[in-house]
């Protein structure tokens, strides 16, 4: 199973949905975990159902703060235990082949006076009965000082403090591949900040169940902070034959009119040998432009992730802000 944990900044924007729509279509992820959406319930249902999950649970924004949301799709089964606006706890049976375990999508608080609180409601989740628990989220701290650069050094006290609550829970972190951190703000050296404030914890039982688990950093296009997801087991995917469909972003291409006259023209046969050919040559055609979009996005991502863990100089910061909006105009192509 796939898991994205994303910290969104906010989905009230189509642009921004759109791009989530195609990040979450490369990485096909079975769950997603939303916090900081800031939108209404309402509107939460039609973005998740937009792509591609069928069932989800929400937790509305306090004006236009905070707002969570965990949704999957058809396969999985959820049940859920319990919600807050901090958290949202369930329950997710994965049948004959791993059996039930507990995901608990986490949003620690990002201020000060409200800390203890969330560390809190952490402890007030933990069950002394050794089930499988996983939880993941943005928990708005950091562990220890190397996961900080940039800025004022992190108190001691508050990274101890969160140390604490994890082991009283006893959650081991899971560690991770990719970037280093999560959150980054600030586009010059002398006011660039990043922090790792995402991260999957888990019990031991929980891992002695999924040993091969991963933890991927990913590259974004927005958002001050990184996606992350987990991967419980890499599944085997078959190859499906896809129905021809007409699609409506064929007609905004440049060379479309053209194509359709080069293969009508070229086509023998009568009326209905002709359609079928036109048929054919188009979905050849539009693969081809597909294919090329897709390498254009992975070249732009690649790039963009090499700028992320690059210096920042004047020269690296302008192609890093090229890079991020060529890529953001790619992805706008997509329906």
């Amino acid at each position: 199973m796939k898991l994205l944990n994303w910290n969104v900044r906010g989905l009230g924007s189509p642009r921004i949905v759109k791009r989530l729509r195609y990040m979450l279509k490369v990485q096909n992820p079975q769950m997603v975990f939303f916090m900081e959406t800031k939108v209404r319930r309402s509107k939460i249902e039609k973005i998740w159902y937009s792509c591609g999950y069928v069932n989800g649970i929400e937790v509305d924004p306090e004006g236009t703060r905070r707002g969570l949301c965990l949704a999957w799709k058809q396969e999985v089964s959820v049940t859920l235990r319990q919600y807050s606006k901090r958290h949202i706890d369930v329950v997710v049976d994965e049948n004959e082949s791993r059996g039930k375990w507990r995901f608990t999508g986490f949003y620690g608080s990002p201020y000060e006076n409200d800390r203890s609180n969330a560390w809190a409601e952490l402890r007030g989740l933990y069950i002394e009965e050794r089930i499988l628990w996983f939880v993941c989220g943005d928990f708005n701290e950091i562990m220890y000082g190397f996961e900080k650069k940039g800025g004022v050094p992190k108190d001691e006290r508050r990274m101890k403090l969160f140390r604490k609550v994890l082991s009283e829970c006893i959650l081991m972190d899971m560690g991770f591949s990719g970037r280093w951190f999560m959150w980054e703000r600030g586009n010059l050296p002398e006011t660039n900040i990043c922090e790792r404030l995402d991260r999957g914890v888990a019990n031991e039982e929980w891992l002695a169940m999924f040993p091969e688990v991963s933890i991927q950093h990913l590259t974004h296009s927005f958002s001050d902070h990184c996606p992350l997801l987990v991967n419980t087991k890499r599944a085997k995917q078959g190859a499906k034959e896809v129905a021809f469909r007409f699609e409506a972003w064929w007609t905004m291409e440049e060379s479309f009119d053209e194509e359709v006259k080069n293969i009508w023209k070229s086509s023998p046969g009568n009326l209905m040998q002709k359609l079928n050919e036109l048929k054919n040559c188009l979905r050849r055609w539009a693969n081809r432009i597909q294919d090329d979009r897709k390498k254009r996005k992975a070249f732009l991502t690649d790039r963009l992730s090499d700028f992320l863990a690059g210096k920042r100089d004047d020269h690296n910061l302008a192609e890093l802000i090229d890079t991020k909006i060529q890529l953001n105009l790619e992805i706008d192509k997509d329906e």
